[in-house]
């Protein structure tokens, strides 16, 4: 009896450890630093709505491309509020997903009924940073025909994408938590004439606004600048493939 005592109270020890790691794990995020957001914020033309679902919408004058993204793991997605509107800023709609516990894994089909809300808008992009990206690939792998393109920040697709959709991968230089053996591997699944931008001095973090992310590279360009070059590229790629360049 004393050994079946022992015995469960060390089941019940390992059942609450795992429990209160797994709480920990899932509670713990990069927060987003929200005093240099709202240094770089200026609503130039764009309206930003928080939405009923957490959603943030950025709204520029009749919008009719829009851009659907998934933020990366562990982060609060607040953090790429300045992307989005530096987007949005040049005419795209974008959509910054909420996901549950800052990973997308839990929601890969987050994009369902987005598009469904914006009936003006004619063509659509998907995308996201890390592990965002990956999920978002592995929602547009499934839903090809309602997609013009796939954009991919310091991050890769595990899911064939390779045809029939336009895809941009844009990462750092100074990169170092994208595993370049696995992004590598993995171009596999993306499009032969998939377009690759690398950034100068860029690194993994810089793509939002939430610190230096724990075993990143040291960048040798600020975070606006990456957000600013990153946002050039997303246009210019969205230019492209509309107009088939």
């Amino acid at each position: 009896m004393k050994k079946k005592k022992i015995l469960l109270l060390v089941i019940l020890i390992i059942c609450i450890s795992l429990i209160g790691g797994s709480a920990y794990y899932l509670s713990d995020s990069y927060p987003a630093n929200q005093e240099e957001i709202a240094s770089y914020i200026d609503n130039t033309n764009v309206t930003i709505n928080k939405l009923d679902n957490g959603n943030y919408e950025f709204m520029p004058s009749n919008p009719t491309t829009g851009f659907i993204f998934y933020p990366g793991g562990k982060v609060d997605y607040e953090a790429y509020i300045p992307l989005m509107e530096q987007c949005a800023k040049q005419g795209i709609l974008c959509v910054l997903v909420k996901m549950p516990f800052n990973l997308a894994v839990f929601d890969i089909n987050a994009a369902d009924d987005i598009q469904a809300q914006y009936p003006e808008v004619e063509n659509w992009y998907i995308g996201g940073h890390s592990l965002g990206g990956s999920m978002a690939a592995s929602y547009v792998s499934k839903h090809i025909e309602d997609y013009r393109g796939l954009i991919l920040l310091g991050s890769y697709s595990t899911s064939d994408i390779s045809s029939e959709l336009d895809v941009l991968s844009i990462y750092g230089s100074e990169d170092h938590v994208l595993n370049l053996d696995k992004y590598n591997e993995n171009k596999k699944h993306l499009p032969d004439d998939f377009k690759e931008i690398i950034i100068e001095g860029g690194c993994h973090s810089y793509f939002g606004v939430y610190g230096h992310q724990e075993g990143d590279g040291n960048p040798t360009i600020s975070n606006f600048e990456q957000i600013q070059i990153t946002t050039d590229e997303i246009i210019s790629f969205i230019k492209e493939s509309q107009h088939g360049v």
